[in-house]
């Protein structure tokens, strides 16, 4: 047991998180900055910008002298040198909040090691509690001192520190004891949605972040060697010399490279923008923050069930939130959602490419069943071509073999896509393929399913499986924003050209609209006729109902389901989402069923101090009421695109968002 403390205690070192670290990383940062200003600007901006930092104090305060000596000094530069300043800088608070990043990276494996080193300690104590009842030999009483000198001194060197991990989390409701009923039943209902919002004024070029990324992984590299300089294991001086030399390279080259596209970003670029995390991070750190989850929770508790795999999911605004934004339109929604299920697939096609040179079992030293062996005869008969390529190469490789039959439908399926992106016929809309993410997933857990009954397993695998039940074939859940004018204005100029009501719904005082809804939602004949005669702006709130429709047919209902309202006031802004709602077939107020949820948004200060008086008068509402006892047709939905997310139900009342 003490060589597992001391092989914890390593893996401690190996990591350090100590003030003198982090002050080392500065100060090699800092040194290629003036290095690279001083190559690509002249000592004198290098001596320029030393003084104004040297203005600040280290917490980046300024007496008023100082503030005015630095204004001076700002003052005195032509337009070219104050660019070169403000860039020099701009590149130094990038390169730091990289130091700070790792170093807090840092800090946090270090808690993983003390967890662990706390756990093992505990485990001692429990097993010389255990034996205590027996004869008492000199080994158990060293290592009964051990323990308590070890625990002594974890916890005065832990008093008062917060670490927010799964593995402190159970120890501490297992000491508080905690019901395991009660856990269990938070862990079933864990359903965590992160929705990612616009902001075009953060965009940030790909190759920025490829750069910083450069650096980051330069930084690790020398973290490495020195630390193994530092080790017995010995290192070579050239070794970090040469690493310096090229995060020297980088820096400079990053210098020279714009900050800044030289044109407008489309929003389909901020949609490719705020994917860029899905690419770089979530797809594979999801599957590993549910394993960490599971794995502190069996430690623990491990007759309690873990959470399902996808009880983390994602939503996005970036390109269907059209609130102030008229570049948002029908059709941007409608490629953002391809051009997700485009980044999905591709993703899903390079992992199947991996399990196939990955999974090399043959039937010469390994079982196969029955149903693996059904599956190939049906793929044969759908899929000749690949099996005329690849029968005879696979022949005794039935993983392969299979494997090569899903990769071909998911191509198929990827080259639909595109042409549904682009808007054109599907050349060969027979071709096998997959309609949903739950028919690929039923092909992974067979293949899975095969390779445990046979005493064999893949991580590789598992992990796909993970990310297909949290990822499917939408990635994110689209929600749509819209101003609560625009869709009044829409009515008003609907109900004016049909000459239904005797005076323009504008006009209508705040109880007539709601009684007038309220009767018009419970009507079934059509509002708002095929062809649409409106202005622009009309045609696009009818058209945006009608796009969500669409979408929900070819990518499921969970690919849109949420309508937020923005500026959201009085309870008519909700009845006039569900009218035009209705009318896209979206909502059925005779069954009391819809495919969407309203959201209203209040935003204001009268708003929300007013946002309790509507909300009670929509619930008063017998429609409303209905609504929300029939619930939402996701709910309850079977069809197989949504059998991978099995959620428990929404609770009664949509949410209401408050800013």
């Amino acid at each position: 047991m003490s060589s597992v403390l001391y092989s914890l205690s390593q893996a401690a070192n190996f990591y350090p998180a100590s003030e003198l670290f982090l002050r080392h990383r500065l100060q090699i940062v800092e040194e290629l900055w003036e290095t690279v200003l001083r190559q690509e600007c002249g000592q004198n901006m290098v001596d320029l910008l030393r003084e104004l930092r040297a203005l600040c104090s280290p917490e980046g305060q300024a007496t008023n002298d100082q503030a005015a000596a630095a204004v001076k000094l700002i003052e005195q530069l032509n337009i070219n040198e104050a660019i070169r300043a403000a860039r020099a800088f701009a590149l130094y608070f990038q390169l730091i909040n990289i130091i700070e990043q790792e170093y807090e990276q840092r800090q946090q494996l270090t808690r993983y090691s003390e967890v662990e080193t706390e756990l093992v300690h505990q485990e001692i104590q429990t097993n010389t509690t255990y034996s205590s009842n027996q004869k008492e030999d000199d080994a158990t009483v060293e290592t009964e001192i051990e323990t308590e000198w070890l625990t002594k001194s974890w916890l005065a060197k832990n008093q008062g520190k917060q670490k927010g991990t799964f593995a402190t989390l159970f120890p501490h409701l297992y000491r508080l004891n905690v019901p395991p009923q009660q856990i269990q039943r938070l862990i079933s209902q864990l359903d965590v949605r992160l929705v990612f919002t616009a902001h075009p004024t953060e965009i940030v070029r790909h190759t920025i972040r490829d750069k910083q990324r450069q650096v980051v992984n330069l930084l690790q590299k020398l973290d490495v060697v020195e630390n193994r300089s530092d080790s017995t294991l010995g290192g070579y001086p050239w070794e970090s010399a040469e690493l310096r030399e090229k995060l020297l390279e980088e820096i400079r080259l990053w210098w020279r490279t714009d900050e800044l596209h030289q044109f407008k970003p489309t929003v389909l670029d901020e949609v490719d923008y705020a994917l860029h995390y899905f690419q770089e991070v979530l797809f594979d750190g999801i599957p590993q923050l549910h394993k960490r989850l599971t794995y502190a929770l069996g430690k623990t508790f491990a007759w309690l069930q873990p959470p399902s795999k996808n009880f983390c999911s994602f939503g996005s605004w970036v390109g269907s939130d059209r609130d102030g934004n008229p570049s948002v339109t029908p059709e941007t929604t409608w490629k953002t959602a391809c051009y997700q299920r485009k980044m999905v697939l591709e993703r899903y096609i390079k992992s199947v490419k991996q399990l196939i040179e990955l999974l090399s079992v043959s039937m010469h030293w390994s079982d196969v069943l029955p149903d693996l062996l059904e599956s190939l005869e049906l793929d044969q008969s759908q899929l000749s071509e690949v099996y005329d390529a690849l029968a005879l190469r696979y022949r005794q490789e039935p993983y392969r073999l299979k494997l090569s039959y899903v990769l071909k439908r998911l191509e198929n399926t990827r080259d639909r896509n595109l042409a549904l992106y682009n808007r054109e016929t599907p050349k060969n809309e027979d071709a096998p393929m997959y309609r949903s993410g739950s028919e690929f997933l039923a092909e992974l857990r067979l293949i899975h399913r095969n390779l445990t009954e046979t005493g064999l397993s893949c991580r590789e695998l598992e992990n796909l499986i993970t990310q297909v039940e949290i990822f499917d074939f939408n990635l994110t859940q689209l929600d749509i924003r819209q101003e609560s004018s625009r869709h009044s204005d829409a009515l008003n100029e609907i109900l004016e050209y049909l000459q239904i009501l005797p005076q323009s719904y504008n006009d209508l005082s705040e109880e007539q609209r709601v009684a007038w809804l309220t009767g018009e939602l419970q009507t079934r004949r059509p509002l708002i006729p095929a062809e649409l005669p409106f202005s622009e702006k009309t045609n696009d709130v009818i058209e945006t109902f009608r796009i969500v429709r669409s979408l929900q047919q070819e990518f499921g209902i969970n690919i849109c389901q949420t309508y937020i309202i923005s500026m959201c006031r009085q309870v008519s802004d909700v009845l006039e989402v569900l009218l035009l709602a209705k009318e896209a077939r979206l909502f059925d107020p005779a069954i009391a069923v819809g495919t969407i949820q309203v959201v209203p948004l209040f935003e204001t200060v009268e708003d929300l101090q007013r946002s309790r008086s509507v909300m009670r008068q929509l619930f008063e509402l017998a429609l409303y009421r209905a609504l929300l006892a029939g619930g939402y047709a996701a709910n309850t939905d079977n069809s197989p695109s949504s059998p991978s997310s099995p959620h428990p139900p929404h609770p009664p009342s949509p949410p209401t968002y408050k800013k």
